[in-house]
């Protein structure tokens, strides 16, 4: 009997490692499920922590740990246990961590401040490190190995981060539509404010395009029937892109129509619409514009040019450059000099407008398609029906170009007087 004593004990021994070993086995499957549940409960960033926290500290026996993960560019601590926030000193993980790839006693390192911990769990995907958890001491059971412990704290870590990722990406992904349908509203609601309807008579005939480098841009073009004898159109580029230029682009259009309503000539009418962008836009986003008014009558264009480029006018082998006028508008608050030109425009003239989209773009060789370009061009097509012109000018801008891409919004405005 008694020689049979020690067996049995070393069997009892055994059954009770192994039913130690079940229960902590037991205890990761739970903690795995719990965090399953969170998961799939879509709970928030803080009730996630305060999972993982528990289940290191209370489930694992952690007694101190910190868990940093990357969001984005950044490095940012999420969780810290065991701590005050005034005895921590804050970790460089990029300095310190992002050498380690597996886990690593770093106790006796050299690390400045991560070495407050004794162990570094590394957490990758595809070689990406995408956290890192710092650990103090750890209860063992008798027996347990701290490999097999880490092991399964860098599982669930993983768990976790994973999730906190695909949440964020989640609500991003969110995000980006949101602003992609608004973008899309801004984008409609600019294209109304870009005229459809251009005159076709036997005056004149107008065509335009507006191509906006983004979704949405700052070029602004606009025909006003003023009387029986009289027009007005212009070309504007406004500074910026995006909402906040589309934005400025409809106050300018609304200004500009009730101006021209008031009948103002065209120095009075320059001025206000500088003391205009200046209330709207504080002097922190500019305009550069080409206006014009032509008499069907007396054949006679009065025009200011406000820092944009030059609208030309081809007739046969004549070309004269529209830059009579002032500095860009939204700059100052009084224009300190303005002036207007004047040219009598022939029967079977071409007036070209444009936006410096057009001229800035580049090709393969780095040249530009300069204004060089563009009256040649001009010259070689003046008989051409402006819808046909525009077509055909952008179809060659786009064979210039080469694998190059636009760098800015191309608006161009082609009137044929007769």
């Amino acid at each position: 009997m008694n020689g049979d004593s020690p067996l049995a004990t070393t069997d009892e021994y055994q059954f009770m490692d192994l039913e130690r070993q079940l229960h902590v086995k037991n205890l990761q499957i739970e903690s795995l499920l719990e965090v399953t549940k969170a998961i799939n409960n879509n709970l928030s960033y803080a009730s996630l922590f305060k999972i993982y926290e528990f289940i290191l500290r209370a489930q694992l026996g952690v007694e101190q740990f910190a868990l940093y993960i990357k969001k984005e560019s950044n490095w940012e601590r999420s969780v810290l246990f065991g701590y005050k926030e005034n005895e921590f000193e804050d970790v460089d993980v990029e300095q310190e961590l992002t050498q380690f790839s597996k886990p690593t006693n770093i106790e006796e390192s050299e690390l400045k401040t991560a070495c407050q911990y004794k162990i570094v769990v590394p957490v990758a995907h595809k070689s990406i490190p995408l956290a890192y958890i710092l650990l103090g001491d750890i209860s063992l059971y008798d027996n347990e190995k701290i490999e097999q412990k880490l092991k399964f704290i860098q599982t669930i870590t993983n768990v976790i981060v994973v999730a906190i990722e695909n949440k964020r990406l989640f609500k991003q992904q969110i995000e980006n539509e949101k602003l992609q349908k608004e973008l899309e509203l801004a984008a409609n609601m600019q294209a109304l404010l870009i005229p459809d309807m251009l005159p076709d008579n036997e005056h004149i005939v107008m065509n335009g395009i507006y191509k906006p480098h983004r979704t949405i841009g700052g070029d602004y073009y606009d025909y006003i029937k003023i009387n029986d004898d009289e027009l007005m159109f212009c070309i504007a580029d406004i500074s910026g892109k995006g909402a906040a230029a589309a934005i400025l682009m409809a106050n300018f259009q609304a200004v500009l129509k009730t101006l021209v309503s008031e009948k103002l000539s065209m120095i009075p009418l320059v001025y206000k619409l500088n003391q205009r962008v200046l209330e709207i836009t504080k002097g922190e986003k500019f305009i550069t514009l080409f206006l014009a008014i032509y008499n069907i009558r007396t054949r006679t264009l009065r025009y200011v040019n406000a820092g944009h480029n030059p609208s030309i006018v081809i007739h046969e082998d004549q070309v004269v450059a529209l830059d009579k006028g002032c500095t860009i508008l939204g700059m100052f608050d009084e224009l300190p000099e303005i002036s207007f030109g004047e040219v009598k425009i022939k029967p079977n003239s071409l007036i070209i407008n444009y936006t410096d989209g057009l001229t800035d773009t580049q090709n393969d060789s780095d040249d530009l398609f300069e204004l060089e370009h563009l009256i040649a061009f001009g010259k070689a097509n003046i008989n051409l029906h402006p819808k046909e012109f525009n077509k055909k000018l952008l179809a060659q801008l786009e064979e210039f170009k080469g694998t190059q891409e636009y760098v800015d919004d191309i608006s161009l405005l082609s009137c044929r007087i007769l």
